[in-house]
Parts: structure tokens; sequence; C-alpha cells
């Protein structure tokens, strides 16, 4: 145990420059100069190569106190919200964009983002689900939606209505079409 402690102090003091290169055990020095070798034609090697730093956001584009810019989330809801018109998507960009450009909202800018982007990326990922369903499955949650709507009180039956006839319910249009024709009882 006092042997390898001893070697252990040495290597120590070789390695901060304070015991004499002649004093050390050959073998140790022969492994030190090959392991320097391999670090400095590691590092002068011309052929090396460097990974790029990561990209920098342009912080005169970002959103105040993150490393958002509006064009990620314009295409995030371009992505998301397929089922609604372009001129729908634009005014949900223009409402989030204003909140927040919002000093007010400066302290929860990017807990907004990031609530945001988690339901945008759930509803595109119900859209794909229900796009891969099979029509016969569609026209089952059809007749299951007529049965449940009948149970509704008239008011939520209406808004409900209102939500289906103008596109807003985010479902492929082929399974729209079916709730609303459940819905007009058709």
């Amino acid at each position: 145990m006092g042997r390898s402690l001893r070697k252990g102090v040495v290597f120590a003091l070789l390695f901060a420059g304070l015991v004499a290169p002649a004093s050390a055990d050959p073998i140790l020095l022969l492994l030190l100069g090959i392991a320097r070798d391999m670090v400095i034609s590691h590092a002068n090697d011309p052929n090396r190569l460097v990974p790029p730093p990561p990209p920098m956001p342009d912080f005169a584009r970002v959103y105040p106190g993150t490393s958002v810019e509006p064009e990620v989330l314009r295409r995030l809801i371009d992505d998301s919200f397929l089922y609604l018109s372009d001129g729908q998507r634009q005014e949900i960009f223009d409402q989030l964009n204003a909140a927040l450009l919002n000093p007010k909202n400066a302290a929860v800018r990017g807990a907004m983002i990031e609530y945001f982007a988690e339901r945008a990326l759930t509803v595109r990922a119900a859209q794909l689900q229900l796009a891969k369903m099979p029509y016969s499955e569609k026209q089952r949650m059809a007749e299951e939606f007529k049965v449940e709507i009948a149970a509704m009180p008239a008011e939520e039956r209406d808004q409900l209505g209102k939500v289906l006839r103008s596109g807003l319910l985010p479902v492929p249009s082929d399974l729209n079409q079916l709730l609303l024709a459940a819905f007009d009882g058709r």
C-alpha cells in the first residue's frame, strides 16, 4: 500500500512539474509522453472536425426574454391548425403575438409560449390519429356523438352546432361532416 501511495504522490508531483523527470518511472514517462503527443497532434490536426457553435438567435427578432422568433410560432400554428383557414390561423398568430409583446406579460412570456406550443402539438397529434382512423370507426363516433348531444342542454348544443358549422372543431373534415350530419339528425 505504501508503494502505490508513493507512486501516486510521484505521479501527482510529476504532473505538477515539481519532480524532475529523471526520478520518475521510465514506463510512466513513456505513457505520459505518448499521451502528450496524442493531445498535441490532435490539437494541431488541420483535418480535425470542429463542431460548429450552436446558432445564436437574432435577438432583434425574438420575443424579449426568450429565444423564440415569431416565425417559429407562425410555422407552429400553420402546421398544427390545418383545419382552420389562412385567415383564422393569421388571427390566432396576431392575438398570440400581441399577448407576447405586451410588457405586462414579460414575466410569463416563456410559460405562455411553452403552454401554447404544447397545446398546438397536442391538437396536431390528435388530428393525425383521427385522420388515420378508418371511416367505419368515424361513423361509429358520429353515432355516439348523436347520443351524447341529445342529453346536452339546448344552449350548449347550439354553441356546439356553431362550432361544427364554422369548422373550428380540431378534427379532419370528413369527421366534421359526419358529426355535423349527426348533429342535424341526418
